[in-house]
Protein backbone atom coordinates (compact mmCIF):
# COMPACT_ATOMS: atom_id res chain seq x y z
CA UNK A 1 0.00 0.00 0.00
CA UNK A 2 1.14 3.51 -0.79
CA UNK A 3 1.64 5.76 2.22
CA UNK A 4 -1.00 8.48 1.98
CA UNK A 5 1.08 10.95 3.96
CA UNK A 6 4.04 10.70 1.62
CA UNK A 7 1.77 10.75 -1.43
CA UNK A 8 -0.04 13.89 -0.26
CA UNK A 9 3.29 15.60 0.45
CA UNK A 10 4.50 14.67 -3.04
CA UNK A 11 1.29 15.88 -4.70
CA UNK A 12 1.50 19.22 -2.89
CA UNK A 13 5.22 19.63 -3.53
CA UNK A 14 6.71 22.16 -5.97
CA UNK A 15 8.16 19.51 -8.29
CA UNK A 16 4.83 17.88 -8.99
CA UNK A 17 3.09 21.26 -9.31
CA UNK A 18 5.66 22.39 -11.87
CA UNK A 19 5.27 19.10 -13.73
CA UNK A 20 1.48 19.56 -13.94
CA UNK A 21 1.99 23.16 -15.02
CA UNK A 22 4.20 21.97 -17.87
CA UNK A 23 1.59 19.40 -18.93
CA UNK A 24 -1.11 22.08 -18.92
CA UNK A 25 1.00 24.34 -21.16
CA UNK A 26 1.77 21.41 -23.50
CA UNK A 27 -1.91 20.53 -23.64
CA UNK A 28 -2.83 24.14 -24.41
CA UNK A 29 -0.41 24.10 -27.35
CA UNK A 30 -1.86 20.86 -28.74
CA UNK A 31 -5.42 22.14 -28.42
CA UNK A 32 -4.39 25.23 -30.34
CA UNK A 33 -2.73 23.13 -33.05
CA UNK A 34 -5.97 21.20 -33.49
CA UNK A 35 -7.54 24.35 -34.90
CA UNK A 36 -4.94 24.50 -37.69
CA UNK A 37 -5.77 22.42 -40.76
CA UNK A 38 -2.13 22.48 -41.80
CA UNK A 39 -0.92 21.12 -38.46
CA UNK A 40 -3.65 18.48 -38.32
CA UNK A 41 -2.85 17.38 -41.85
CA UNK A 42 0.85 17.07 -41.06
CA UNK A 43 0.93 15.64 -37.52
CA UNK A 44 -2.72 15.03 -36.66
CA UNK A 45 -2.20 11.59 -35.02
CA UNK A 46 0.67 12.93 -32.91
CA UNK A 47 -1.42 15.89 -31.70
CA UNK A 48 -4.28 13.57 -30.78
CA UNK A 49 -1.91 11.19 -28.95
CA UNK A 50 -0.35 14.03 -26.93
CA UNK A 51 -3.80 15.34 -26.05
CA UNK A 52 -4.91 11.91 -24.81
CA UNK A 53 -1.70 11.48 -22.80
CA UNK A 54 -2.21 14.87 -21.15
CA UNK A 55 -5.79 13.99 -20.27
CA UNK A 56 -4.65 10.64 -18.86
CA UNK A 57 -2.09 12.42 -16.65
CA UNK A 58 -4.81 14.78 -15.37
CA UNK A 59 -7.07 11.84 -14.57
CA UNK A 60 -4.27 10.00 -12.76
CA UNK A 61 -3.52 13.16 -10.80
CA UNK A 62 -7.12 13.40 -9.63
CA UNK A 63 -7.22 9.69 -8.74
CA UNK A 64 -4.01 10.07 -6.73
CA UNK A 65 -5.39 13.10 -4.90
CA UNK A 66 -8.66 11.32 -4.16
CA UNK A 67 -6.69 8.39 -2.73
CA UNK A 68 -4.36 10.61 -0.72
CA UNK A 69 -6.89 13.09 0.67
CA UNK A 70 -10.12 11.05 0.50
CA UNK A 71 -13.08 13.24 1.47
CA UNK A 72 -10.77 16.14 2.33
CA UNK A 73 -10.25 16.43 -1.43
CA UNK A 74 -13.67 18.06 -1.80
CA UNK A 75 -13.02 20.57 0.96
CA UNK A 76 -10.80 22.54 -1.39
CA UNK A 77 -12.59 24.67 -3.95
CA UNK A 78 -9.60 24.39 -6.29
CA UNK A 79 -9.78 20.58 -6.21
CA UNK A 80 -13.46 20.74 -7.12
CA UNK A 81 -12.59 23.18 -9.91
CA UNK A 82 -10.01 20.73 -11.32
CA UNK A 83 -12.46 17.86 -10.95
CA UNK A 84 -15.12 19.66 -12.99
CA UNK A 85 -12.66 20.78 -15.70
CA UNK A 86 -11.28 17.28 -16.20
CA UNK A 87 -14.79 15.81 -16.04
CA UNK A 88 -15.88 18.06 -18.90
CA UNK A 89 -12.86 16.91 -20.91
CA UNK A 90 -13.93 13.27 -20.42
CA UNK A 91 -17.44 13.90 -21.77
CA UNK A 92 -18.04 12.47 -25.27
CA UNK A 93 -17.73 15.04 -28.07
CA UNK A 94 -20.01 13.56 -30.70
CA UNK A 95 -23.30 14.55 -32.32
CA UNK A 96 -25.27 16.95 -30.12
CA UNK A 97 -22.50 17.01 -27.50
CA UNK A 98 -19.87 18.28 -29.92
CA UNK A 99 -19.79 21.58 -28.04
CA UNK A 100 -18.28 19.70 -25.09
CA UNK A 101 -15.29 18.85 -27.24
CA UNK A 102 -14.65 22.56 -27.73
CA UNK A 103 -14.85 23.00 -23.96
CA UNK A 104 -11.69 20.93 -23.59
CA UNK A 105 -9.80 24.21 -23.87
CA UNK A 106 -11.06 24.92 -20.36
CA UNK A 107 -8.28 22.62 -19.19
CA UNK A 108 -5.97 25.61 -19.68
CA UNK A 109 -7.76 27.22 -16.73
CA UNK A 110 -6.08 24.65 -14.51
CA UNK A 111 -3.07 26.96 -14.61
CA UNK A 112 -5.02 29.07 -12.12
CA UNK A 113 -5.19 26.27 -9.56
CA UNK A 114 -1.50 25.41 -9.99
CA UNK A 115 0.08 28.88 -10.07
CA UNK A 116 -0.14 30.60 -6.63
CA UNK A 117 0.01 34.12 -8.11
CA UNK A 118 -2.98 33.45 -10.37
CA UNK A 119 -4.88 31.87 -7.49
CA UNK A 120 -4.32 35.05 -5.48
CA UNK A 121 -5.76 37.14 -8.32
CA UNK A 122 -8.87 34.96 -8.62
CA UNK A 123 -9.38 34.83 -4.86
CA UNK A 124 -9.15 38.60 -4.71
CA UNK A 125 -11.68 38.90 -7.51
CA UNK A 126 -14.09 36.48 -5.81
CA UNK A 127 -13.72 38.34 -2.51
CA UNK A 128 -14.63 41.59 -4.28
CA UNK A 129 -17.85 40.17 -5.76
CA UNK A 130 -20.19 41.24 -2.90
CA UNK A 131 -18.98 44.83 -3.11
CA UNK A 132 -19.06 44.68 -6.90
CA UNK A 133 -22.70 43.63 -6.71
CA UNK A 134 -23.59 46.91 -5.01
CA UNK A 135 -21.69 48.85 -7.68
CA UNK A 136 -23.47 46.92 -10.43
CA UNK A 137 -26.84 47.78 -8.89
CA UNK A 138 -25.83 51.44 -8.81
CA UNK A 139 -24.70 51.27 -12.44
CA UNK A 140 -27.95 49.56 -13.45
CA UNK A 141 -29.94 52.37 -11.85
CA UNK A 142 -27.85 54.99 -13.66
CA UNK A 143 -28.26 53.16 -16.97
CA UNK A 144 -32.00 52.79 -16.50
CA UNK A 145 -32.43 56.49 -15.73
CA UNK A 146 -30.18 57.46 -18.62
CA UNK A 147 -31.95 55.09 -21.03
CA UNK A 148 -35.38 56.49 -20.15
CA UNK A 149 -34.16 60.06 -20.58
CA UNK A 150 -32.35 59.32 -23.86
CA UNK A 151 -35.39 57.55 -25.29
CA UNK A 152 -37.66 60.48 -24.48
CA UNK A 153 -35.17 63.10 -25.67
CA UNK A 154 -33.67 61.53 -28.80
CA UNK A 155 -35.80 58.50 -29.64
CA UNK A 156 -37.99 60.21 -32.23
CA UNK A 157 -35.11 61.67 -34.24
CA UNK A 158 -32.68 58.76 -33.80
CA UNK A 159 -34.75 55.58 -33.49
CA UNK A 160 -31.85 53.30 -34.49
CA UNK A 161 -29.93 54.39 -31.39
CA UNK A 162 -32.57 55.54 -28.91
CA UNK A 163 -35.88 54.29 -30.31
CA UNK A 164 -36.53 51.85 -27.47
CA UNK A 165 -35.33 51.39 -23.92
CA UNK A 166 -33.14 48.46 -24.99
CA UNK A 167 -31.54 50.37 -27.86
CA UNK A 168 -30.92 53.34 -25.62
CA UNK A 169 -29.29 51.13 -23.02
CA UNK A 170 -27.03 49.52 -25.62
CA UNK A 171 -26.07 52.91 -27.09
CA UNK A 172 -25.29 54.24 -23.64
CA UNK A 173 -23.14 51.18 -22.96
CA UNK A 174 -21.21 51.92 -26.15
CA UNK A 175 -20.80 55.51 -25.01
CA UNK A 176 -19.59 54.35 -21.58
CA UNK A 177 -16.87 52.24 -23.22
CA UNK A 178 -15.81 55.32 -25.23
CA UNK A 179 -16.01 53.31 -28.45
CA UNK A 180 -16.85 55.77 -31.28
CA UNK A 181 -18.96 57.69 -28.81
CA UNK A 182 -18.19 61.18 -30.10
CA UNK A 183 -18.09 60.96 -33.89
CA UNK A 184 -20.31 57.90 -34.02
CA UNK A 185 -23.22 58.95 -31.80
CA UNK A 186 -22.93 62.20 -29.84
CA UNK A 187 -21.88 64.60 -32.63
CA UNK A 188 -24.64 63.41 -35.02
CA UNK A 189 -27.14 63.87 -32.19
CA UNK A 190 -25.76 67.35 -31.45
CA UNK A 191 -26.42 68.42 -35.06
CA UNK A 192 -30.11 68.30 -34.22
CA UNK A 193 -29.89 68.82 -30.44
CA UNK A 194 -27.01 71.27 -29.83
CA UNK A 195 -27.24 70.92 -26.06
CA UNK A 196 -27.15 67.11 -26.07
CA UNK A 197 -23.61 67.30 -24.65
CA UNK A 198 -25.16 68.35 -21.36
CA UNK A 199 -26.64 64.85 -21.11
CA UNK A 200 -23.83 62.73 -22.53
CA UNK A 201 -20.79 64.34 -20.88
CA UNK A 202 -22.11 64.00 -17.28
CA UNK A 203 -23.18 60.41 -18.11
CA UNK A 204 -19.63 59.58 -19.22
CA UNK A 205 -18.12 61.29 -16.19
CA UNK A 206 -20.32 59.35 -13.78
CA UNK A 207 -20.13 55.91 -15.41
CA UNK A 208 -16.71 55.71 -17.06
CA UNK A 209 -14.62 57.75 -14.64
CA UNK A 210 -16.46 57.18 -11.37
CA UNK A 211 -18.42 53.93 -11.20
CA UNK A 212 -15.98 51.85 -13.26
CA UNK A 213 -13.08 53.07 -11.13
CA UNK A 214 -15.04 51.97 -8.07
CA UNK A 215 -14.98 48.43 -9.45
CA UNK A 216 -11.25 48.64 -10.08
CA UNK A 217 -10.66 49.96 -6.57
CA UNK A 218 -12.69 47.14 -5.00
CA UNK A 219 -10.77 44.48 -6.91
CA UNK A 220 -7.38 46.02 -6.06
CA UNK A 221 -8.26 46.26 -2.35
CA UNK A 222 -9.46 42.65 -2.31
CA UNK A 223 -6.24 41.46 -3.95
CA UNK A 224 -4.17 43.43 -1.44
CA UNK A 225 -6.15 41.88 1.43
CA UNK A 226 -5.66 38.39 -0.02
CA UNK A 227 -1.92 39.03 -0.37
CA UNK A 228 -1.75 40.34 3.20
CA UNK A 229 -3.55 37.27 4.53
CA UNK A 230 -1.16 35.00 2.64
CA UNK A 231 1.85 36.91 3.96
CA UNK A 232 0.50 36.77 7.52
CA UNK A 233 -0.11 33.04 7.19
CA UNK A 234 3.44 32.50 5.93
CA UNK A 235 4.79 34.58 8.83
CA UNK A 236 2.75 32.59 11.35
CA UNK A 237 3.96 29.30 9.90
CA UNK A 238 7.57 30.47 10.04
CA UNK A 239 7.13 31.64 13.63
CA UNK A 240 5.63 28.29 14.62
CA UNK A 241 8.53 26.48 12.96
CA UNK A 242 11.07 28.63 14.82
CA UNK A 243 9.29 28.04 18.12
CA UNK A 244 9.30 24.29 17.54
CA UNK A 245 13.02 24.32 16.84
CA UNK A 246 13.70 26.43 19.93
CA UNK A 247 11.67 24.05 22.07
CA UNK A 248 13.61 21.12 20.62
CA UNK A 249 16.92 22.86 21.44
CA UNK A 250 15.73 23.60 25.00
CA UNK A 251 14.80 19.95 25.48
CA UNK A 252 18.25 18.85 24.33
CA UNK A 253 19.93 21.34 26.67
CA UNK A 254 17.77 20.21 29.58
CA UNK A 255 18.78 16.60 28.96
CA UNK A 256 22.48 17.54 29.00
CA UNK A 257 22.24 19.43 32.30
CA UNK A 258 23.13 17.19 35.31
Amino acid sequence: MIDRTRLSAFLEGPRFSNFILGIIILNAITLGLETSETAVGAIGPLISAIDNICLMIFVLELVAKLYAFRFKFFRSGWNIFDFIIVGIALAPGTDGLSVLRALRILRVLRVISVAPSLRRVVEGFVTALPGMGSVFVLMAMIFYIGAVMATKLFGTSFPEWFGTLGRSGYSLFQIMTLESWSMGIVRPVMLEFPYAWAFFVPFIMVTTFAVVNLLVGLIVNSMQDAHSEESNAATDNYRDLVMQRLEAIEEKLDKRDP
